[in-house]
């Protein structure tokens, strides 16, 4: 992130169905809240709604939750998503892969990407996302 921070929110969401569409909401929110944030929309809603679908299947189990968190600046959106499950994303380039597909998305779509362990249990995965092309 740049040295001047925007705009920043957390929101923690259930392990529920519509969770990656109020993780968009959340983003949506924020973006249209900071001048020029409309150039990380497209991407941003894609890449969250990726990341909050893969800790709702993969990574939490009945009654966990899934905390999201959210930074702004002038030159990208930062994005973290973390999970009660260790187990690293995969990125999937084969094409009859079952899984992995929407890490693929997300390696190409964003300017870089991680994963790393959260405080207690589970996982951090974390993206930076650069402003849309157009």
């Amino acid at each position: 992130m740049a040295d001047e921070l925007v705009a920043t929110d957390t929101c923690w969401l259930p392990r529920r169905t519509n969770s990656p569409a109020r993780a968009r909401r959340l983003l949506g929110e924020l973006l249209r809240g900071v001048k020029g944030g409309e150039r990380f929309h497209e991407v941003g809603q894609l890449v969250v709604s990726e990341l909050v679908t893969n800790a709702l299947v993969h990574g939490t189990r009945s009654g966990q939750l899934i905390w999201i968190e959210l930074k702004v600046d002038h030159e990208q959106l930062w994005i973290a998503v973390e999970d009660a499950s260790s187990a690293v994303p995969r990125v999937c380039r084969a094409a009859d892969g079952e899984t992995g597909r929407g890490m693929l998305l997300v390696e190409e779509l964003t300017l870089a990407w991680g994963c790393g362990p959260r405080e207690g249990i589970g996982k951090r995965v974390w993206v930076i996302v650069g402003p849309d092309q157009k």
